[in-house]
C-alpha cells in the first residue's frame, strides 16, 4: 500500500512540482513504518509464549475474582479473611498442647486445694476442742448447768471452697440426752442463751456490730438471770447489744433502759418508747420486780440491782 502510494504521488509530483514536499513526507513515513515493523517483529520473536502459564494465570484471576466476591468484595478483604481463618486453624492445632497444660495445672491446683483443706481441717479440729471447752464453761452461768456443747466436723466427699468438712453445732441441754443439732433441740430462749454463750467466747473475733437477744430470759429467773445479764454486759464491751426482756435482773444490767409501753391516743392504740433514767428507771425496775414501784422496799431492791451492774463483771 505504501509502495502504490509512493508511485502515485511520484507521478503526480512530476506533473505538479508542488506535491514534491508531500512525496518527501511519505518517504520519511515509509522508512519509519518499516523500522516499526522490524522492531515489532523482533519483540514478537523475543516473547516466550507458554500456553500452560497463560491458563494458570487465567485460573488464578478467576479464583481471585470468586474469593473477592465471597469475602468482602475486594482482594484485600479476602486476604484478611484468609488470615483470620489461619489464626483459627493455628489455635485448633495448638489446642491439644494447651489442654495438656491446663490438665497439668488443674492437677497441681487440686493438690494445693487438698493440702489447704487438710491444713484447715487440722485447725478446725483444734479450734473445735477449745470452743467446746469454753462454751461448756459458760453454760452454767446461763441456767444450763447440765448443758454440753459439741462441734461436729462431717467430712465431705470433695474439698470445697469452705473446706473438707461441714461444721455443725450440737448440744445436749439435759443430763443423759444425746447431743443433737442446736436448731432441733433448743427452745427460743435456750437458743438465744446458746448464741449468747458463743458470742461471749467469740466476741473479739466476731465483726457483727449489733446483736439482738429476744426473750433470752425465757425459763430462767433469779440468780441465773443476773448471770445472763452480766454475760450480755460483757458482750456489750465489743458489740451493741439489744435485749428484749421482762426480767428485772437482766434489765438492771443494761447501760440504757428503754421502756416500750402500749397506750391510746385519739382512739388509736400506740406503742410509746422512752429511755428510763434516774428515779424513773428505779421505779421501772421495781415494777418489773412485781411490787409497788412507789414502795420503799421495792425501790431499795431495784437500786441494789442497778448498783451491782456497775461493778466489774466476772470473766
Amino acid at each position: 500500500a505504501l509502495g502504490a502510494a509512493r508511485r502515485a504521488l511520484g507521478a503526480a509530483a512530476r506533473v505538479d512540482p508542488s506535491l514534491e514536499r508531500l512525496r518527501e513526507m511519505l518517504e520519511v513515513a515509509s522508512v519509519q513504518l518499516e523500522e516499526l515493523a522490524r522492531e515489532a517483529s523482533h519483540y514478537e520473536d523475543s516473547l516466550d509464549v507458554d500456553p500452560e502459564r497463560l491458563a494458570e494465570v487465567d485460573r488464578r484471576r478467576d479464583l481471585l475474582f470468586k474469593l473477592a466476591k465471597k469475602y468482602g468484595g475486594t482482594v484485600d478483604a479476602a486476604i484478611e479473611a484468609g488470615a483470620d481463618a489461619q489464626r483459627e486453624l493455628d489455635l485448633l492445632d495448638s489446642a491439644s498442647l494447651d489442654l495438656g497444660q491446663l490438665t497439668q495445672r488443674e492437677a497441681e491446683v487440686a493438690g494445693e486445694l487438698r493440702a489447704a483443706g487438710t491444713a484447715l481441717s487440722a485447725l478446725r479440729a483444734k479450734a473445735a476442742k477449745k470452743l467446746q471447752k469454753a462454751v461448756d464453761a459458760v453454760l452454767p452461768d446461763l441456767g444450763m448447768a447440765d448443758g454440753r456443747f459439741t462441734v461436729r466436723l462431717a467430712p465431705r466427699d470433695e474439698v470445697g471452697r469452705t473446706g473438707a468438712e461441714d461444721v455443725e453445732f450440737l448440744v445436749a441441754l439435759n443430763l443423759g440426752h444425746d447431743a443433737r443439732p442446736l436448731s432441733r433441740v433448743a427452745s427460743g430462749g435456750e437458743l438465744a442463751r446458746m448464741m449468747l454463750a458463743l458470742t461471749t467466747i467469740l466476741a473479739r473475733l466476731d465483726h457483727v456490730p449489733t446483736l439482738v437477744f429476744d426473750e433470752v430470759d425465757a425459763g430462767i429467773g433469779g440468780a441465773v438471770g443476773l448471770r445472763v445479764g452480766d454475760t450480755m454486759r460483757r458482750v456489750a464491751e465489743h458489740h451493741q447489744v439489744f435485749a428484749i426482756t421482762h426480767l428485772p435482773q437482766i434489765a438492771s444490767r443494761a447501760h440504757r433502759h428503754v421502756v416500750v409501753a402500749k397506750g391510746a391516743k385519739g382512739g388509736v392504740t400506740t406503742a410509746d418508747i422512752h429511755v428510763a433514767e434516774g428515779a424513773a428507771r428505779v421505779a421501772e425496775v421495781a415494777r418489773m420486780l412485781g411490787g409497788d414501784p412507789t414502795s420503799t422496799l421495792g425501790q431499795q431492791h431495784a437500786r441494789e440491782l442497778l448498783a451491782q451492774a456497775v461493778l466489774p463483771a466476772k470473766r
